[in-house]
């Protein structure tokens, strides 16, 4: 045995010792001597010694710097104690039950705090309509300090510990996280960790020349280093933000801002990033977090000749950051946003020895999603779907029809182009489609990051605006509203019937349409995006218990869906999940089974009635929406319409 593991261990066993310590005399120096704990340093340093070699070997293969280590794993001491004790016990609950939110009990909804409430403060006050839209889990989108005018959207962060003034304090934000865990309402938050805005403290300091900053970024004083980057690295934005990296006249160097100018890639070859970023991710774990959603997380890691995207290191740093997670705060899951195809999407999940992220977006599926609206056939949706369900029971996805950002037609072409659909005039279909300019078509939205060249563009618009009905209140169309509304209510159903979480976007649970104020607002004018970010229209939620209404309808139709889907064991993660063949090219067959337990669902993405010729002759079925006995054998099935078919025990 060498002289250098036997050191190793004599560091790590007087490491944990001290840890100990230091919790008996931490009570003592505050005063609480007398009140009742409900864990020690005991409980840290368990979790430590459980995982301390796998995360120390991890640090040291990327980094090799043992004394930025203990820096780490002090640090990690630090943040522990600070945590709040009802957070600490929350911790304890969520390690017994490691499979929390994987049941059928989860229902999210992304929101804007400014657009929703005003403030972190209004929020609070609305708890009450979030509780009774049924959902326990609220994405708080970007609310940390940006610039005005260049945060693009809140992921330009000048200062991870700093809410935006307008927003609010950070103790506005723990009393809200504190009120949402009194009523089993989960918060999530967005943690900007591939960058940081050039106003931010490290970016300033870097930019008058500080050498220790520069080396945080990606800095060159000529264009030969960045030009070798650019021959192997795809822009994110070629349109609105061409090229990888951005001139800075002032400072005489070239930065990496694979996004925007005005957001600069941070260096994770540097130790000192992933720690100080660490503690970022801890820092804001101890306000109240549940969940925290790692923002473009396969952009993490940089490398020349390389596509700089899912790089082997990115997983080594989401592990770490699970390991981290794991000992300092086990109550807090892992979001990574991975926006690409299923196998490159899959991987970030890491395995069941070495998980990485506890639950990703589900982004193909939702784009899937809407060309099926658009070519009312089913096909490439079945594959996509049945790709996932034959995944680990232990993934979760999140599942979503609309959100913050722009639908991206990235689907499976390879598969398209076998039933005769190129890719260039397909995605100019979609886009024609459902800015409402081919027949037949009844929604309505704008383009983003149009590329003449290419035909290649990402569209904007709401669930509601998509399934027509702000052309119908528009044009005061009944019977077109009639059909949007079926239409929203089916995709939603759809959608909660898929394994997984399911999360609605603010204002899609009263069916609220595009907002084209954004176009008088210099700061927002040129980003279409901002066409479904319009503020919640608290007038038209009033209507929300009013079944005349379009508003009522779609409210009491989406609770009725997300009673159902709590009710039904069927739904949980772990169910087995399978999709039937209909013979019809407008339907989709899905089917779900848990524990005796088995469900089969039915829809129809066409403005027709249809057949699904499905056979399914096990038993006798109800359906869960009407009560009506349902024999699934030759179902019709009206236009945009759907079925919850549930056997009968």
């Amino acid at each position: 045995m060498g002289k250098g593991s036997k050191r190793r261990r004599l560091q790590k066993k007087k490491m944990l010792q001290g840890y100990h310590i230091k919790e008996e005399i931490q009570p003592q120096q505050k005063g609480q001597q007398n009140k009742p704990k409900p864990e020690t340093g005991e409980v840290f340093r368990k979790r430590l010694e459980q995982r301390h070699d796998e995360l120390r070997w991890l640090y040291m293969e990327l980094y090799e710097n043992g004394s930025m280590f203990a820096e780490l794993c002090d640090n990690m001491w630090r943040f522990y104690l600070e945590r709040e004790e009802e957070l600490k016990l929350r911790d304890l609950e969520r390690e017994e039950n490691r499979s929390w939110y994987k049941q059928n009990d989860l229902l999210g909804m992304m929101l804007y705090i400014d657009n929703f409430a005003g403030d972190i403060k209004g929020v609070e006050t609305r708890l009450d309509y979030i509780e009774q839209c049924q959902v326990n889990y609220i994405h708080l989108m970007p609310f940390l300090d940006t610039p005005k005018g260049r945060s693009d959207g809140g992921y330009a962060v000048s200062d991870f510990r700093k809410v935006q003034e307008k927003l609010g304090t950070m103790e506005d934000l723990e009393s809200l996280t504190a009120a949402c865990h009194k009523r089993g309402i989960n918060v999530c938050m967005d943690f900007v960790m591939n960058h940081t805005s050039e106003e931010h403290e490290w970016a300033k300091k870097a930019r008058r020349g500080d050498g220790e900053y520069m080396s945080r970024y990606f800095f060159f004083d000529d264009a030969c280093e960045p030009s070798i980057y650019e021959k192997t690295v795809p822009q994110v934005f070629p349109i609105t933000a061409p090229g990888n990296f951005t001139w800075l006249e002032d400072a005489g160097h070239f930065v990496m801002t694979s996004f925007y100018p005005y957001q600069w890639d941070l260096n994770y070859k540097n130790p000192r990033v992933f720690n100080e970023m660490m503690y970022n991710f801890l820092y804001l774990a101890n306000r109240g977090m549940d969940i925290i959603r790692i923002d473009a997380v396969p952009y993490i890691w940089k490398e020349k000749n390389t596509s700089c995207r899912n790089l082997p290191q990115v997983h080594t740093i989401v592990r770490m950051m699970r390991i981290i997670s794991e000992i300092v705060c086990p109550g807090v899951l892992l979001l990574g946003e991975v926006v690409m195809e299923p196998e490159k999407v899959v991987p970030y999940f890491g395995t069941v020895e070495k998980p990485e992220c506890h639950m990703l977006y589900n982004v193909t599926t939702m784009a899937t999603t809407w060309h099926t609206v658009a070519t009312r056939n089913v096909t490439l949706l079945r594959r996509q779907l049945d790709t996932i369900n034959s995944l680990p029971r232990d993934y979760v996805f999140l599942n979503y029809l609309r959100c913050h950002d722009d639908i991206g037609w990235g689907l499976d072409y390879d598969s398209l182009r076998r039933e005769g659909m190129e890719e260039r005039p397909h995605k100019q279909y979609l886009n024609d489609y459902f800015q409402g300019y081919t027949e037949g078509s009844n929604s309505r939205g704008e383009l983003y990051n149009f590329d003449s060249i290419t035909g290649d563009a990402r569209f904007c618009g709401t669930t509601a605006s998509m399934c027509g009905v702000e052309k119908a209140g528009f044009e005061r169309d009944s019977y077109v509203m009639e059909r949007a509304i079926r239409q929203d209510l089916m995709l939603h159903a759809y959608m909660f019937m898929q394994s997984g979480i399911p999360v609605l976007y603010s204002g899609d649970e009263i069916g609220q349409v595009n907002d084209y104020t954004y176009k008088q607002d210099p700061n927002k004018a040129a980003d279409s995006r901002y066409i479904h970010r319009g503020a919640m229209n608290w007038d038209l939620a009033k209507k929300r218990e009013d079944f005349d209404t379009v508003e009522g309808r779609i409210f009491q139709g989406l609770r009725k869906l997300e009673r159902i889907r709590r009710a039904e064991r069927a739904f949980v993660c772990q169910a087995d999940a399978w999709t039937i063949e209909t013979w019809e090219p407008a339907v989709l067959c899905m089917g779900r089974y848990f524990e005796g337990e088995k469900i089969i669902g039915l829809f129809n993405f066409s403005e027709f009635d249809k057949t699904a010729w499905i056979n399914e002759t096990d038993g006798e079925y109800i359906d869960l929406m009407s009560g009506e006995e349902i024999k699934p054998v030759g179902v019709g099935i009206p236009a945009y319409g759907f079925y919850y078919l549930k056997k009968k025990g």
